[in-house]
């Protein structure tokens, strides 16, 4: 694997600027430039030895990540929109490039009991509740602490009873590109009163370039022998399930469309794949190897680490091409995908699966890094 290294002038970077000579072009800080409940909403702009970012403090959202290819040629590998009006006002693609929580993923019913006492939650998702409900994280202005080129700290205080949790959760959350080509989120949080948290970072990548075609020749890897088998409306059953043998077994390399029309119930269930796989751990805490993405044509090369116990891979099965997203683009079925370190899914509901309370006094922390390069 080659790693080269390009040089990109600060006057061609600027936000609003014309396109330089690596087909850079980013979004206007402008088109950003409102307030939402009272609070700034801004565009940042970072960048790092290859990478360019752009991230929103409404809801913590990248908006744009350009990433060069084996040619040195740049394309913007996160879906997202060209303006702040589309993210509040689009709830159909509601997660594109956010934060999610405080609960990631599904919660069975909306419901959980904690100390004996049960809490009810919005139903935002086939009577579930997906990614913490109505407002989460996402739907909010994210105060922001400090920025640099490389660098931008967010902060939100989820209030006590906010989408029904209990809780107020101070959470602090940095965006950091690296000079060795990573983007890494890092989280921690805090709270007065005993709650479930699990929250994770919800980027929608196409390694070609937004727009540029369907994600099922990219090779994968996904570190896991285990998965958490799930129902029709896409809750956890409770069982931990070994891969060997079906589809889900990435532990050797296989295009994504290799197997994923397969006549299987868990496929069939989530349209493709939209399952949490149980992370092949050496550490109980540790920064590993989680997963890889490959993209022949454009040699992109994604790798996902994390010190998280699990992972969701989502393969863009809901998108239909009827929202148009950056550039003109529409955003097309298959032509993306997610990879959201977390714990489990509806951990609360499952007492075999591990336990994502917090209590006062406990500082929660999650790290996640997506490390590109090119072969």
């Amino acid at each position: 694997m080659k790693k080269t290294l390009f040089i990109i002038a600060a006057a061609a970077v600027m936000a609003g600027c014309a396109a330089d000579r690596n087909g850079v072009q980013l979004i206007p800080a402008a088109n950003f430039d409102t307030v939402v409940d009272g609070k700034p909403v801004a565009l940042y702009t970072l960048r790092n030895g290859d990478l360019i970012m752009q991230v929103t403090n409404f809801g913590g959202r990248v908006v744009s990540l350009w990433v060069p290819d084996r040619d040195g040629n740049y394309a913007d590998v996160e879906l997202g929109y060209d303006n702040i009006d589309n993210y509040i006002d689009n709830p159909g693609e509601r997660f594109l490039g956010a934060v999610v929580g405080p609960y990631a993923n599904r919660i069975a019913g909306g419901r959980f009991v904690l100390d004996g006492k049960e809490y009810n939650l919005p139903k935002n998702n086939n009577g579930q509740t997906l990614h913490g409900g109505l407002k989460g994280v996402d739907m909010v202005v994210w105060d922001v602490v400090s920025s640099n080129d490389s660098t931008l700290v967010l902060s939100y205080l989820h209030p006590d009873g906010q989408d029904g949790f209990p809780g107020n959760v101070r959470i602090d959350m940095t965006y950091s590109l690296t000079s060795d080509n990573e983007f890494k989120v890092e989280y921690a949080a805090t709270t007065d009163a005993p709650t479930f948290f699990n929250i994770s970072h919800h980027s929608f990548f196409n390694l070609k370039g937004q727009g540029n075609g369907t994600i099922l020749d990219n090779v994968m890897v996904i570190n896991a022998s285990h998965t958490t088998p799930v129902d029709s409306v896409l809750i956890p059953t409770g069982e931990i399930a070994d891969v060997t043998g079906t589809p889900f077994d990435f532990r050797e390399p296989h295009t994504i469309g290799e197997r994923i029309n397969d006549d299987n119930e868990q496929l069939e269930n989530g349209g493709g794949y939209d399952h949490n796989w149980v992370l092949d751990r050496k550490t109980p805490d540790g920064i590993e190897f989680a997963a890889s993405v490959y993209e022949p044509a454009s040699g992109r090369y994604m790798e996902v680490f994390t010190d998280q116990p699990a992972m969701q891979f989502y393969s863009g099965n809901f998108f239909d091409g009827t929202t148009v997203g950056k550039y003109g683009k529409t955003l097309n079925y298959r032509e993306t995908l997610a990879l959201e370190t977390q714990k489990y899914p509806d951990s609360p509901n499952h007492p075999n699966f591990p336990s994502t309370r917090l209590d006062p006094g406990q500082t929660y922390t999650h790290t996640c890094v997506y490390r590109f390069s090119v072969k």
